[in-house]
């Protein structure tokens, strides 16, 4: 039996454990809204909406790899430095710093992606993933 997800609390709390099915359908809707925006707004308007655009964007971003980071047993922090790498390489890489940042990408997609989280509890809180039956209740 799997815990249901509280999309509310995924994109908008840091606390927490998330799994990378989730994970990775979170990371690609707001991937999806960054591409968006960036199409659909240009000029004057960008520049008065990107004021609150962007900082929520980041903010639910933040939370999201938060949770995964926590999954993987570490500390949510480290979404600042994914954060800061994806802002060096959005839309697209120019200079050699953004090549850096392109590798903490590739570093992240791997480590969030692909690996699995800890099995049981961590510092963090529960994986409903490998719970046995009496952990659930």
């Amino acid at each position: 039996m799997t815990q249901k997800i509280d999309w509310s609390e995924l994109f908008f709390s840091s606390t927490g454990r998330v799994r990378q099915t989730p994970f990775l359908i979170a990371l690609a809707v707001l991937v999806g809204l960054f591409m968006i925006y960036d199409s659909a707004i240009t000029g004057a308007p960008r520049v008065l909406t990107g004021w609150v655009v962007y900082p929520a964007l980041l903010f639910c971003a933040a939370c999201v790899l938060s949770k995964r980071l926590h999954d993987r047993g570490r500390s949510g922090w480290w979404a600042a430095v994914i954060l800061i790498a994806f802002m060096m390489v959005w839309p697209r890489p120019d200079n050699f710093l953004d090549f850096v940042g392109a590798l903490v990408l590739l570093w992240a997609a791997i480590d969030l992606g692909a690996m699995p989280g800890e099995r049981g509890a961590n510092r963090y809180g529960r994986s409903m993933r490998f719970a046995s039956p009496i952990e659930q209740n």
